[in-house]
């Protein structure tokens, strides 16, 4: 996915993060790239470092469309929820696919869901790669 580095700055942990933008949204998340980046347009995956389980930190969405805010020391992810075969889920956030482990099985109807994901900003993970 390609978003906007407005600024990458070391928190009080000693994790970077980053200040990002997106056309649906901006947060501030883990950077895994290079602390020194300059602002300006990166490719990167995005992970999330956290179990997910449904009604927790997963909820049906209020409206539809992908969506990015910062709720508290939280990331707030809004994409289409769908299981994959092997008892996984993958997040589609505009496009762009984010693996997620699950605690428990997801309801069955849940398959295509417009959902929001709350996952502490530490936890979520941008990796910078060039094409």
């Amino acid at each position: 996915m390609l978003i906007e580095l407005v600024k990458v700055a070391k928190s009080p942990g000693g994790l970077w993060l980053a200040d990002v933008r997106t056309s649906f949204g901006h947060t501030a998340v883990r950077w895994c790239g290079d602390g020194a980046a300059k602002p300006g347009e990166y490719h990167v995956e995005w992970t999330i470092d956290e179990d997910i389980a449904w009604r927790q930190n997963v909820k049906p969405a209020v409206g539809v469309g992908p969506g990015l805010r910062t709720g508290g020391h939280c990331v707030v992810l809004r994409g289409q929820l769908s299981p994959t075969e092997d008892g996984a889920a993958l997040l589609d956030l505009d496009g762009t696919n984010i693996l997620l482990d699950l605690a428990d099985p997801l309801p069955e109807d849940v398959a295509d869901t417009w959902v929001e994901l709350l996952v502490d900003r530490e936890k979520v993970s941008l990796y910078p790669y060039v094409l």
